[in-house]
């Protein structure tokens, strides 16, 4: 078994040994597989390392000088962002109250030396197959609970304010003024599009998930695409008095799917619109890596901002996200971010985002670019 997808990175395993010879078999052995390491001499410096590296795996010595295993062991698990990596024991000793002592601090292993090549890659391959299981597990149930918060929240609450309106409209027209007629029939209009772009994004993102939609990367002209996604917000754009402009140069090039990328640019257009304030200004422009092989493409805006936690957070379904309004209470579907993240993966890219609260925001994604002659 094993869950480590083809074209993710090789699994990162952090050694922390202080015996030099030690130190040098195990990661010979690991290399030789094709593992990615990193390595630390002493308890201390494992700490500061785990953070940046973010190790899949740490092979753990416990007898060392300053801070021992189990110090370093227990400082790990305290911390919410590095509790989950799995940690093996290295140790001279088989004793049962050492070993017992290894899993009460949080290990899931040890391996006594001198150890064998064999028994080394098998624990290391054991664990690191559970880690990636429960790692897609967790994604699996997040996904699951997305469908049911959409079914259960996004979608009914809409539905229900259309039949309430339409009831209204329906039972007392003649009783109603002229400006509560428009009211409830402004309020309509904008919940079934709310809906009409709900339902347009988990068709999608469900195809997607399913395995039914597949990338067909061809030359796709950025250039005509943000010029047809810049008109098709127009209205909404109008009704905020916001400026959107495209800087994207005619003959600019990317390699992608045309439809996925597509619908990537709407959505990060459509939020950029949704959270600026009337008066505001967004923009979408590109820029030619230095290699030459890759294009970047940016929507920026100087809209309300997002705060710097919840920027970890905007591109995981594994998090519940509070449901920010747009600047004229326009209401999100939940799912734009998450389908702009796997069509640009899907198209061997990487999207980030940027931002100040009360100064703006800045989406990037970047694509691969069409070869040059």
């Amino acid at each position: 078994m094993d869950n480590h997808k083809e074209g993710q990175r090789k699994p990162l395993i952090l050694v922390v040994e202080d015996i030099p010879e030690s130190m040098f078999r195990v990661c010979n052995i690991l290399q030789e597989e094709g593992y990615g390491l990193a390595m630390a001499e002493n308890g201390r410096q494992a700490l500061a390392m785990v953070p940046e590296a973010r190790p899949d795996l740490i092979l753990l010595d416990i007898k060392m000088p300053g801070m021992n295993g189990y110090e370093v062991c227990e400082q790990l698990k305290k911390n919410p962002n590095t509790k989950d990596i799995p940690i093996i024991f290295l140790t001279i000793s088989s004793g049962t109250a050492e070993i017992v002592k290894g899993f009460a601090t949080g290990a899931v292993d040890y391996i006594t030396k001198p150890f064998n090549k064999e028994e080394l890659l098998s624990r290391v391959k054991t664990h690191l197959d559970l880690k990636f299981a429960r790692e897609e597990l967790k994604e699996l149930n997040a996904t699951k609970d997305k469908f049911f918060s959409i079914i259960a929240h996004d979608l009914r609450n809409p539905l229900q304010c259309l039949i309430l309106y339409a009831d209204s409209l329906h039972n007392d027209y003649d009783l109603l003024d002229n400006d509560k007629k428009k009211d409830y029939i402004h309020k309509f209009y904008n919940n079934t599009g709310l809906i009409a772009a709900l339902l347009e994004n988990l068709l999608e993102w469900s195809q997607s998930q399913q395995g039914i939609i597949e990338p067909h990367p061809k030359k796709i002209d950025l250039h005509a695409l943000a010029a047809e996604n810049i008109d098709l917000l127009k209205d909404n754009a109008k009704k905020k008095n916001i400026t959107v402009s495209s800087q994207v140069k005619p003959e600019t090039f990317a390699f992608a799917d045309n439809n996925m990328i597509r619908t990537v640019i709407r959505n990060l257009l459509s939020n950029a619109v949704k959270f600026t304030n009337p008066g505001g200004k967004v923009e979408i422009s590109t820029a030619i890596s230095t290699k030459g092989n890759s294009v970047d493409i940016t929507i920026s805006d100087n809209g309300v901002g997002i705060s710097a936690e919840d920027i970890d957070t905007l591109f995981r379904i594994d998090v519940k996200k509070k449901q920010n309004k747009g600047t004229a209470n326009e209401k999100g579907t939940g799912l734009g971010l998450i389908l702009c993240k796997e069509f640009v993966e899907k198209n061997n890219g990487s999207i980030r985002a940027a931002s100040e609260p009360g100064k703006g925001s800045h989406f990037t994604f970047t694509l691969p670019r069409f070869p040059q002659k």
